[in-house]
């Protein structure tokens, strides 16, 4: 286990039957690349590890192995063997087990480069390879020391031979085992390299294809550019990149470092070979438009025909799962499943057999899903239509085929998907329709499998003309009858046609009229006691009124102008209530308050004689709102005095005119006014020479009012109390054209 740890690489071992870290990290410099983002692969064969990726901070692309065997890398002088690469996938061929010619095993690596031929046939800015090494490469002793001396390299083609389309961007491979290492198939996903096309291909390469390839010419760098054409030279023996044979053997080299220097610089100087790869049946299994595959895994599978099948599980940059089977060179999309609800890209797939399972590595997670989902499949034809090795159907089910022991009456068609249900009974969905002449209608047709056609005929008869003329129109969602015609009335079946096999999916009967029949009068509630005519044997036959007939066009029209109408008045009334309490806020917020001091026009006797006479209602006090105009009277209140009217206060405080409830007991009498204080230093005179006792209590509101309280007959007589009352009227005949703030900070006198 190898990671990037902040372009500070590490490694450590994890012990595989415990899944732990079996050791202490230890620097992972020439094991993995230095950021996440890289291309990587690694391989650990005989406790040694190989690894193919971009190394240091300058991303210097290396295949190397790693101690404690000698540690080997690829040439960069005077011919660089890679460049620009970025590795996919590796993978170990045991060559050597029923080898006739003592052959070694060989370690492939699958990338994507800059392309250094150039030739008239085709010019790619990047192309896909394989490079190939022997696992018991030694390097040379002088020539190539601690170099391979057996890497190869040469171009994978896949491609559409008709228009010479070639796909160069090599992302995913996955290595199929066979029965003998001959057997060995390398399938690969191959894109485009232009980012803001979507396409993709899945070709498969044969291992006999790639070592024809490798025994095939080389190619040259003539002029140490990038113009690379085909060696016609002399080729020294042994052959360049070979393995060590039992015919070397018998010649004394039992190993690399006995391999002549001019085999050995020949190596250095020719890498790549001339002769490309080509796919099986010389074409892609699978192209798709406007889909990126990332990964892929391979699963073989046994059908009941005794034949073996390979199902593909292809991940794609959107986060969905689609699962093919190669039948006879093409792939057949069984199924294609999201996994994710917000887009994101399959980085990683993994397949065991042992959980018959598959696991779907993204950025959120990973999923696990089963192989197969047999029981998905309703019907008979929906599971021989699917052609998955997977399934078949017992007479009452879609199952899994390897968890059946009796296999003998399943019925599967992965070749052809289309026989064995013929004697299968299935369910037709039955509905009706009822419409007026010149309405359209739809008849919806939901198809299960997306490679399905819908089919539709008119009792028993294809319609044809599927235009506006013929007043039809089919889709994706049904057939739509366009102003419907009297005589368009009939049984109607959709059929879903697939592998040339019609199955019926739904039925409908049509009926067009004239108009619509009103719906029937509501009859008046009967008593329990009357009794109700017996119903007539027409009206039984008749049966419910269909919700269509009440519900037609015109009475639809009528009930929406009738919610339009409600409505309207409804935000007409809001609009009215809206101004209104806007305008009385703001008058609220202009007015001004008048405080009359009640006590001040009685003496202090005669108020203690007059709370005992009101004794229950003076509790209650009930302030009166009056205008910022009012001089000694408000609300038509005024108090004498020997004759005299006297002006005083802004707000009146008129006890005993509040409410009350009756049996309730009255609220506590209100608590008395605060003395009057009394000042007689000459320091707490003001500038005017007005005494400080003058306005005995002066408090403060949150408005621009004033409040006066009761004052004592010795100010009143005070010489200079003409003077502050002339004073106070200029003052608050000034303020009454004067723009009252929101929030004063205080309130002045």
């Amino acid at each position: 286990m190898c990671g990037t740890h902040a372009f500070k690489p590490l490694c450590a071992y994890i012990d595989k039957r415990r899944f732990v870290v079996s050791s202490q990290p230890e620097e992972g410099r020439d094991k993995c690349p230095y950021g996440p983002t890289t291309g990587y692969t690694a391989l650990i064969i005989d406790q040694q590890i190989y690894t193919a990726s971009q190394y240091e901070f300058w991303s210097f692309p290396d295949i190397r192995r790693n101690s404690p065997s000698p540690s080997l890398k690829t040439e960069d002088a005077p011919t660089r063997w890679l460049n620009d690469a970025d590795f996919v996938g590796s993978a170990l061929v045991k060559e050597s087990l029923g080898s006739g010619s003592g052959d070694d095993d060989k370690i492939y690596f699958f990338f994507t480069e800059k392309s250094q031929e150039q030739t008239t046939t085709y010019s790619h800015s990047r192309v896909a390879r394989v490079a190939r090494v022997c696992k018991g490469d030694r390097g040379g002793r002088l020539t190539l020391q601690k170099r391979w001396t057996s890497f190869l390299k040469t171009r994978l083609t896949c491609s559409l031979p008709e228009y010479d389309f070639h796909f160069n961007m090599l992302r995913s491979v996955f290595v199929m085992p066979g029965l003998t290492p001959q057997d060995t198939l390398f399938y690969g996903i191959f894109g485009l390299e232009w980012k803001n096309v979507k396409a993709s291909a899945v070709c498969r390469f044969s291992l006999p294809e790639v070592k024809e390839a490798f025994q095939g010419p080389y190619m040259e760098n003539q002029d140490s550019g990038s113009n690379w054409k085909e060696y016609v030279g002399k080729i020294p023996n042994p052959r360049p990149g070979t393995c060590i044979t039992d015919s070397l053997r018998a010649k004394s080299i039992n190993i690399s470092t006995s391999l002549p220097d001019d085999v050995l610089d020949f190596v250095r100087r020719h890498p790549l070979m001339s002769q490309q790869v080509q796919p099986v049946d010389r074409r892609p299994l699978l192209f798709r438009r406007t889909t990126d595959y990332t990964h892929m895994v391979v699963h073989m599978v046994q059908g009941l025909d005794e034949q073996m099948y390979q199902v593909l599980y292809m991940g794609t940059d959107e986060g969905w799962l689609h699962k093919a089977v190669d039948i006879e060179g093409q792939l057949h999309i069984i199924e294609e499943v999201q996994l994710f609800e917000e887009p994101q890209p399959v980085d990683n797939l993994l397949l065991s057999k042992k959980q018959m399972s598959v696991y779907v590595g993204s950025p959120s997670g990973v999923i696990q899903l089963p192989l197969s989902n047999c029981r998905r499949y309703a019907s008979c034809y929906d599971c021989v239509f699917a052609r998955d090795p997977h399934c078949a159907w017992n007479g009452a089910e879609c199952v899994d085929v390897l968890t059946q022991a009796d296999r003998s009456a399943l019925i599967q068609d992965i070749l052809h998907g289309k026989s064995g249900c013929e004697q299968i009974p299935y369910d037709v969905v039955q509905r009706s329709r009822s419409v007026r002449v010149d309405d359209d209608v739809l008849l919806q047709c939901e198809l299960s499998s997306n490679l399905a056609t819908p089919l539709w005929t008119k009792d028993g008869t294809e319609v044809q003309g599927y235009n506006l003329n013929s007043g039809f129109r089919t889709g994706t969602d049904g057939l739509l009858i366009i102003k419907a015609r009297e005589d368009q009335s009939g049984l109607y079946t959709c059929y879903a046609v697939e592998n040339t096999v019609k199955v019926a999916v739904v039925t409908y009967n049509v009926s067009i009229n004239l108009d619509v029949p009103p719906p029937p009068l509501v009859e008046p509630t009967h008593s329990l006691f009357t009794t109700r005519p017996a119903p007539t044997q027409s009206s039984l036959s008749e049966g419910p009124r269909s919700p269509l007939l009440l519900l037609s066009p015109r009475k639809m029209e009528a009930i929406y102008l009738s919610l339009i109408t409600v409505l309207g008045a409804l935000c007409v009334v809001l609009t009215v209530v809206l101004v209104y309490v806007g305008f009385c806020l703001r008058v609220g917020q202009r007015g001004k308050y008048c405080l009359r001091a009640a006590t001040a026009a009685h003496p202090i006797s005669k108020r203690s004689s007059r709370s005992r006479k009101h004794h229950r209602n003076s509790s209650n006090m009930e302030p009166k709102t009056v205008s910022s105009h009012c001089n000694g009277l408000c609300n038509g209140v005024s108090k004498r005095r020997n004759g005299d009217i006297i002006d005083e206060g802004f707000l009146q405080v008129v006890p005993g005119e509040g409410h009350t409830s009756l049996g309730k007991e009255p609220p506590p009498p209100a608590p008395p006014l605060p003395p009057t204080p009394q000042f007689s230093s000459p320091e707490f005179d003001f500038p005017n020479g007005l005494s400080a006792t003058l306005p005995s209590v002066l408090r403060r509101m949150n408005g621009n009012s004033y409040v006066l309280l009761r004052q004592s007959d010795s100010e009143n007589t005070s010489p200079l109390f003409y003077s502050f009352a002339d004073e106070l009227n200029r003052i608050l005949e000034k303020r009454k054209n004067t723009q009252l703030l929101p929030r004063p900070d205080e309130s002045s006198v």
